[in-house]
């Protein structure tokens, strides 16, 4: 019996177990390897965090102030890991960073299950685990199940309820599905707020649309099905911001609506991109399956319904957020799920020998992938030459951050070189190109990637705010204030550990007496009306950040 032979004996009984390990083993090691990073990160363990201080779980809070912008799900979940792992109480083994993650990583292991048995239960066990192989391999959906950010969860759910609408499509009589549609667009309410109906929504109508014919013979038990799904979706969500409204006044809710509004036309938070950005994104960022999977998002011929669903899903989420004026990585990372079906697919093919790989194919592959390799090899080396890159760069403030003292042992850079090897290796190799060599360029990919999270991103945020945030935890427990001034930060709030509301950096500075001493931080390219402020006394400067008490 051949080893190939053997591990299928061993998976194919236990392919729920193997998932969840092989997800344990590339999501969980990179849960502490860095501080969160501000904004996402921090804004959200720290909302998790001030529940627990403040004891209110039902309010989502920033310095403990009401913040509408986002609901509480995915807050819950991280206050509910903070107490499992205790972190607040200095625990030995389990850092705060790991804890934030932590839900991330479960909800990492549950979408690979979830796809696994969708495409086990609608196509072949071969295309399962092709599915989930794809999902864990591709850059950012293993990058981000490895974060703190919101957006997993919320891909999850709206691909449930897209998935479960899609089921009661095909089976009419099953009002079931319908309302477990509605179940998890409202759950992603309660995750993101109304932009997961929205997605729904717009899925819908554009698939009834391609598929007229069929919808309009039924289209009274689909419009049926789809109000309830509706009407259940916005009873989760009202209920809860029917409760905090009742509590702190019904002029929450326009502002949550501005909110949203103000995302979806403005460039927020200087976020503005031009319109093919979220196109380079997948790109780049669900390497290398997005090498192979280009052709069939735009193919229509003798597609299966449930293939159907997965494309239209796919350009509804990418329009929608090419036209919006604010955009971020995450904003479109609801098309992975879509990708990685469509990956399964094609490689599932290739298997069985219906699908071709092309010399096109090598090109993107070998382009792509050779142009990320160098620039993690780029990284490093600037780390290693710093007093070379300083003179070229004009920005004061990230001049400053290059003088950081980051340690680098000088075989960092042999990451990304040793990827750019790795596929020129397989891929130079003359005759035909087999699955197998693909499948060790998603492996090789996938080992790269958490090597350079492990090894290599903990020294990059060494330069962008580890100086900040080594100061704000110098001053834990200490009967003082701490604000930024001249730029938004949610770190000072987290690693100090605040425990009662202050009010901002401008307006604490202007103040000419103050019961207890307070300390500033900035930018080194802060307005000269901050930093020769008549209340403050310099204190340091460092790593392009500087430091101010109030006198």
């Amino acid at each position: 019996m051949t080893l190939k032979t053997k591990m299928v004996e061993i998976i194919r009984p236990y392919p729920y177990i193997f998932w969840g390990f092989i997800g344990a083993i590339v999501f969980i090691p990179c849960l502490g390897a860095s501080h969160l990073f501000d904004w996402d990160e921090i804004n959200f363990a720290e909302s998790a965090r001030e529940m627990i201080v403040s004891g209110d779980y039902l309010t989502v809070q920033i310095n403990f102030q009401p913040f509408w912008e986002k609901p509480p799900l995915f807050i819950w979940l991280q206050a509910l890991s903070f107490l499992t792992f205790q972190t607040f109480t200095d625990h030995p083994i389990y850092s705060m960073e790991f804890a934030a993650r932590f839900p991330n990583a479960l909800i990492g292991i549950l979408t690979l299950w979830v796809v696994f048995n969708i495409g086990q239960k609608h196509f072949s066990t071969m295309m399962g685990h092709l599915w989930a192989f794809s999902y864990l391999t591709a850059i950012t959906p293993h990058v981000y199940a490895s974060s703190g950010i919101i957006d997993p969860l919320f891909n999850l759910l709206i691909f449930l309820g897209i998935y479960f609408f899609a089921t009661f499509y095909q089976q009419l009589d099953q009002i079931k599905y319908a309302l477990f549609s509605g179940v998890m667009i409202g759950l992603a309410m309660l995750t993101k707020g109304p932009v997961a109906l929205l997605l729904w929504g717009l899925t819908l109508f554009v698939f009834g649309i391609v598929h007229a014919s069929k919808v309009l013979k039924e289209w009274r038990r689909l419009f049926s099905g789809a109000v309830w799904a509706v009407i259940l979706a916005c009873l989760f969500f009202v209920s809860w911001y029917g409760l905090i409204a009742t509590k702190f006044g019904f002029g929450i809710i326009e502002d949550f609506f501005s909110y949203q509004i103000r995302l979806l036309t403005t460039g927020d938070a200087g976020h503005g991109q031009p319109f093919y950005y979220h196109t380079v994104v997948l790109i780049l960022g669900c390497f290398p399956i997005s090498i192979w999977v280009i052709q069939r998002l735009f193919q229509r011929k003798n597609q299966s319904i449930f293939e159907s669903w997965m494309q239209i899903l796919f350009w509804v989420v990418l329009i929608l957020f090419s036209l919006v004026k604010t955009k971020i990585v995450h904003y479109s990372s609801m098309c992975w799920l879509p990708l990685t079906f469509f990956s399964a697919q094609i490689l599932t093919q290739w298997v069985k020998g219906t699908w071709k790989w092309t010399s096109w194919h090598t090109a993107g592959l070998l382009g792509i992938g050779c142009l990320l390799g160098a620039v993690l090899t780029l990284v490093p080396v600037i780390g290693e030459n710093t007093a070379t890159f300083i003179p070229l760069i004009q920005d004061k403030f990230v001049q400053g951050n290059l003088q950081a003292p980051v340690e680098w042992r000088g075989w960092e850079k042999g990451i990304g070189l040793f990827f750019i090897g790795f596929l020129i290796l397989l891929m130079s190799k003359k005759g035909q190109v087999f699955p197998n060599r693909i499948f060790l360029v998603m492996v090789g990919t996938c080992i790269t990637i958490l090597m350079y999270v492990i090894h290599v991103v903990p020294k990059i945020e060494g330069y962008t705010q580890a100086t900040p945030i080594d100061f704000y935890r110098s001053k834990k427990g200490q009967n003082i204030d701490i604000e930024t001034v001249g730029f938004k930060s949610f770190a000072h709030l987290l690693y100090f550990e605040k425990s009662a509301p202050s009010p901002d950096g401008a307006a604490l500075m202007n103040q000419l007496t103050l019961k207890r001493p307070a300390f500033f931080v900035m930018k080194s390219d802060v307005e000269d009306q901050f930093k020769f402020h008549p209340n403050l006394i310099f204190i340091k400067e460092e790593n392009g950040f500087l430091f101010y008490r109030h006198q």
